[in-house]
């Protein structure tokens, strides 16, 4: 049976992916698209990519009749989405891709996010929404918090070596490098063509991202004991795509193992042959994770890098998956797509 569908912030880089996926998956109907500032405004007005299809025009939220709507892709800015979702009808099956539910416990949404949570009954309630590791309680769950989409390319990576015990927890540190979508679509100046394009640069260094609160949320309860890592993103003159390398100490082969073995069922994630490294053209406009580990000059040390693209599988391509779940629907429908290329 076909699920009707309301995409609440359609006017956002993660709306307009949701709406392009959507598209092809044969249970899913969009009803509603919202965006306050667009409210009014065909959808091929405001992305002309999608003008092929035949999309209901945006509205605002209050505008929105959710007596038959399934289920609501929440692609609101941070701080939006708890004061929006408290007030939807309770049958209503929700997935937020903003940070608002990921962190379980409110004085850590507040060290992180500077002020306290406006829902905290919804924050206890949420459900982490990294597919591969929370299937169960995602089919049960009312509402599920998508990941950060660094958060989840270095969880890929490392939850798999974190809960086999194969690295040194003390000595983790993670590179990232992220594409400029991961911005957001905000005009910002840092973000002008003249200022990003031919360099990059490293930002929120220090241990001051927002995405190592679900580091820590997430290593410290696989380990049974307080893990922090080390963690500094780059922000890269590439439209889409994440590529994460993480510096360990541990035997380079045995890491490879626990990931296939980990990660060899999984229609979503890849692990290459050891000393394959993967690059982010190979998983561009997919939901798919590749893997690769590679040895190093010093003994008892290992190079782990993974790639995903930031708008897909690191935010509206999880939060499909683990929507198809949540109706019951198979969990790769819709998502099975290659990867763009060149």
């Amino acid at each position: 049976m076909t699920k009707s569908i309301a995409i609440l912030g359609a006017s956002g880089y993660t709306g307009a992916e949701l709406v392009r996926l959507i598209a092809t998956h044969p249970d899913l109907r969009i009803r509603a698209l919202t965006g306050e500032r667009k409210a009014g405004h065909p959808m091929a007005q405001v992305f002309p990519f999608l003008r092929h299809l035949d999309l209901p025009d945006l509205c605002r939220i209050e505008d929105v009749d959710f007596s038959g709507i399934d289920l609501a892709f929440c692609a609101l800015p941070h701080a939006t989405s708890q004061a929006v979702i408290k007030e939807l009808p309770p049958h209503l099956r929700i997935v937020d891709l903003s940070a608002d539910f990921r962190l379980r416990d409110p004085a850590a949404y507040e060290k992180w996010y500077g002020k306290p949570h406006a829902a905290p009954e919804l924050q206890r309630e949420a459900v982490y929404g990294l597919t591969e590791f929370y299937r169960d309680e995602i089919r049960a769950a009312r509402l599920v918090a998508g990941t950060g989409c660094n958060a989840a390319t270095g969880q890929y990576i490392l939850r798999p070596l974190i809960a086999a015990g194969v690295i040194d927890l003390d000595r983790i540190i993670l590179d990232l490098k992220c594409g400029v979508s991961g911005a957001g679509r905000a005009l910002k100046e840092t973000l002008l063509h003249a200022e990003l394009s031919e360099g990059t640069h490293a930002y929120a260094a220090g241990g001051t991202h927002r995405h190592l609160g679900e580091f820590d949320q997430e290593f410290s309860a696989l380990a049974g004991r307080d893990v922090q890592i080390q963690f500094t993103p780059h922000l890269v003159p590439m439209n889409r795509g994440i590529l994460a390398t993480a510096w360990l100490d541990g035997d380079a082969r045995q890491i490879h193992e626990v990931l296939q073995t980990r990660y060899c069922a999984e229609s979503m994630i890849c692990v290459l042959p050891f000393g394959t490294l993967p690059s982010t053209h190979d998983v561009r406009g997919s939901n798919y994770v590749h893997i690769g580990v590679a040895g190093d000059r010093i003994a008892g040390r290992a190079q782990v890098i993974g790639v995903l693209d930031n708008l897909c599988k690191g935010s509206s391509g999880q939060a499909i998956q683990n929507a198809n779940l949540m109706l019951g629907l198979n969990e790769t429908t819709g998502l099975m797509a290659a990867p763009l290329f060149p």
